[in-house]
């Protein structure tokens, strides 16, 4: 099937319906509770699940591998989608634990805008920093979620000064906490002066918005008590003397965050932030190529950016993310894989939710679909009816920690390889393998929850078992030259692409070698892929 032609306003029309965002937090500010509230209000689950992983109760969505729901905690990213107030929402859960921040990079590629979500008692923490940088980078706009205003929580003055000083952003609140902890009564619109009146209650029912003639209203008052209307009176006048008002223009060029306070886990503020939401993030916009900037009104193309396999029990094959980035999506349309030339028909194609699926018969800019990889797609890989079309190296780690893999049962060496070749494409590991013909291979990461998340997969997916020692490796260095000679103080390795590569124990060894071979450089990843 060739492209498919759509009528010019149609296919603007469903461009402007479009809102694609990730979720980024520390670990513990509430992401994944958040997640699901999400999906709750736009009808695409019918319960929230549970954070923890206690007997009897239920998981989170977007939490759905066994080792997430033992854990509690994300470790891949998700693609979630849902309708709400006349758009078509993609949400991007990400990892929230930092040593799969790579995956947690990645996916932040096809998002269009993000949700910062804060603990409101610990503020801006590091994970939430490094993601920051990535989303202003990117010059993606973000919003603020301030999580957990059940609780004691800091000044929310400070926590505006927090976002400013250490992120260097202009935080505009457009909601206002009234109390924290056992005393949080609720939060003041600043922009309609209603009041959302905060109970807990089973089933996170709330009160509808009670409309107030302003902040002397004395329904005010007998709503949340004298002294904390009092309170409300002082903050709201500082803000409205002393802050900026908000500005779409400077939201939406990354330097301006509006701010929202709130409680995940008990549903309260949630749905407010997505009414919100849909109005102030962008849809879809072009992307830069290296033909220049596509419009996404332009032929069909879509970039993947992230591998899976074995997503569904029912379905033991990889699973490729792809987002489209410009034109119409139409199941079994004909494409070029850009990177090889290969033609490719798109005939396996499938919406994701989760660990679910179900075929796609169409999509647009902005969308994310699955596509079966029968071991042509790598992360970065752009599919298109233009041939040329190629994006910029897509971002990668360097590892930090080095671990030996050994195999317990030779007689599933077969299997062995299967997942190890598909994990790595997925991004759990990066696989190097001895040069000297030894036959176990070295595996890097960022950090040694990824190793944890290898070994418990290879057995849940592949059956197999094996044995993993960290090393006393700690830097590892592509190398552009002949390695021929350099041998003393490293260990001669390749990479997936045979490449050469050396792990060095220290990084003496590595600035002695460099000195002995200025011929050589050695660099932290290589040439043709973007360093983070």
């Amino acid at each position: 099937m060739t492209s498919p032609e759509i009528n010019p306003a149609a296919l603007a029309s469903e461009i402007a319906r479009r809102r694609t965002f990730a979720i980024i937090s520390h670990p513990d500010a509430g992401k994944t509770t958040i997640t699901e509230k999400l999906l709750l209000y736009g009808g695409a689950i019918q319960e929230a699940g549970s954070v923890t992983a206690k007997e009897g109760r239920s998981h989170t969505k977007s939490d759905w591998m066994s080792i997430e729901q033992q854990r509690g905690i994300s470790i891949s990213s998700s693609a979630l989608t849902f309708e709400y107030g006349g758009r078509h929402i993609n949400l991007l859960d990400t990892p929230g634990h930092q040593d799969f921040s790579e995956d947690t990079y990645r996916t932040l590629t096809a998002a269009d805008s993000a949700l910062m979500v804060l603990d409101a008692a610990r503020g801006v923490q590091a994970q939430t920093e490094k993601l920051f940088a990535v989303c202003r980078n990117r010059g993606i706009p973000i919003l603020t979620f301030v999580n957990k205003m059940d609780r004691p929580a800091q000044d929310p003055f400070e926590l505006l000064e927090q976002l400013e000083g250490i992120l260097k952003i202009t935080a505009v609140p457009l909601t206002w906490p009234i109390g924290d902890g056992p005393d949080f009564k609720g939060v003041y619109d600043l922009q309609t002066q209603q009041v959302l009146a905060f109970e807990r209650t089973s089933g996170g029912k709330h009160r509808a918005p009670m409309q107030t003639s302003g902040l002397d209203d004395p329904k005010l008052d007998a709503l949340v008590g004298a002294d904390l209307a009092a309170k409300l009176r002082e903050d709201v006048e500082l803000i409205q003397g002393a802050m900026p008002e908000f500005d779409p223009a400077a939201f939406l060029s990354g330097e301006l965050t509006p701010v929202f306070f709130g409680s995940a886990m008990n549903n309260f503020g949630v749905e407010h932030f997505l009414s919100n939401f849909v109005d102030l993030a962008p849809p879809p916009g072009a992307v830069e190529t290296n033909l220049g900037e596509r419009s996404p009104e332009a032929g069909f193309a879509g970039f993947i950016f992230k591998l899976q396999a074995n997503m569904s029990k029912q379905h033991r094959d990889r699973t490729a993310f792809m987002r489209v980035m410009s034109g119409h999506f139409e199941r079994g349309m004909d494409v070029t894989h850009t990177r090889t030339g290969r033609k490719l028909r798109l005939s396996q194609a499938h919406t994701l939710f989760a660990q679910d699926r179900e075929k796609v018969e169409e999509a647009y800019p902005g969308d994310i679909v699955g596509l079966v990889n029968p071991g042509v797609f790598q992360i970065g890989d752009v599919i298109s009816v233009d041939a040329k079309v190629i994006l910029p190296g897509f971002p990668r780690f360097t590892p930090e920690t080095f671990a030996t893999i050994g195999l317990r049962d030779v007689g599933k060496r077969k299997a062995f390889m299967k997942g190890l070749t598909q994990l790595a494409e997925e991004g759990v590991v990066q696989v190097f393998y001895p040069t000297d013909g030894a036959r176990d291979p070295y595996l890097g990461a960022v950090g040694p929850l990824q190793f944890e998340v290898f070994q418990a997969r290879l057995q849940e997916e592949y059956g197999v078992e094996v044995e993993m020692h960290v090393t006393s490796y700690q830097l590892v260095r592509w190398l552009a030259g002949d390695p021929t000679n350099v041998a003393r103080f490293a260990r001669h390795v390749e990479d997936d692409q045979g490449r050469p590569v050396m792990l060095f124990r220290s990084r003496y060894d590595l600035e002695y070698t460099a000195e002995q071979h200025p011929e050589i450089e050695f660099l932290p990843l290589p040439k043709d892929l973007t360093r983070v």
